[in-house]
């Protein structure tokens, strides 16, 4: 078959584990990875919501399963990238989604209010269990000659807003410079890493705010954020990375 009568995007043959994915982005990310062909391992911190999800999935026709765990744990991500390679085999495609820890956002609170355990919650999640499933992976990825690293971020390390989120900020910023120091290290084994940073989104009711602030008048939806980390996750992408991709409908505040 030519390459020009290819289908765009394959992922037929590979696996991929999105993290904090049992629900809205995360669920929207699986789904788009399984239609273009790809095996895809659910994780979520609340195991009933990953399990749900999966089998909601193979009832579509998806080949995905669901390895629910907190990430934050070294032996639990440890367990669940086993539990990956048992069902599916080596992972090729790492999408390092959770990113909210439970109680946010209603736990936002100044700086000036914050304590150590605030920003440990942060970096545990948004830095620390990054680092530590990408450590799992990124070896046999380059062994293999083939990977994708994807963060999914947030445009609140880019935008100043007085919502509360400094720790957060901090912690995101902290996982993009991680990022682009990786994409030097492993691009010539065949190996990427992106990141998405998200603008206002439809999960927590940020539509109004949106309507006023991007260009195209709506908060991005899970079937956004799917169909770019579809793309990020192709052969076509391969000469893309060590890049910050801001998906936030054309948002005035950047």
């Amino acid at each position: 078959m030519s390459r020009s009568s290819e289908r765009l995007f394959d992922l037929s043959g590979r696996v991929a584990l999105v993290t904090g994915s049992g629900q809205g982005m995360g669920l929207g990310i699986v789904r788009a990875l399984a239609r273009q062909g790809a095996r895809v391992v659910i994780n979520d911190f609340y195991a009933e919501r990953a399990e749900n999800s999966a089998k909601a999935l193979q009832a579509e026709g998806l080949d995905v399963c669901a390895a629910p765990g907190d990430i934050t744990v070294a032996a639990v991500r440890e367990q669940i990238v086993a539990t990956a390679r048992e069902t599916f085999g080596e992972i090729d495609i790492l999408v390092n989604n959770a990113g909210v820890p439970p109680g946010m956002p209603d736990s936002l609170r100044q700086f000036k209010d914050l304590d150590d355990s605030d920003f440990e919650r942060q970096l545990d999640l948004n830095l620390r269990a990054i680092l530590g499933l990408t450590r799992l992976v990124v070896g046999g990825m380059c062994e293999r000659k083939h990977g994708r690293i994807i963060i999914i971020s947030s445009e609140s390390w880019r935008v100043g807003l007085s919502y509360g989120l400094s720790n957060y900020a901090a912690a995101k910023a902290a996982a993009l410079g991680f990022m682009r120091q990786l994409s030097h290290e492993v691009g010539r084994n065949g190996v990427t890493t992106n990141a998405l940073s998200l603008g206002c989104m439809n999960n927590f009711g940020y539509d109004e705010t949106a309507k006023a602030t991007t260009a195209v008048g709506r908060a991005g939806t899970p079937d956004d954020v799917g169909a770019a980390v579809a793309f990020l996750s192709s052969n076509e992408a391969s000469w893309l990375t060590g890049q910050v991709i801001a998906l936030n409908g054309g948002s005035v505040t950047v």
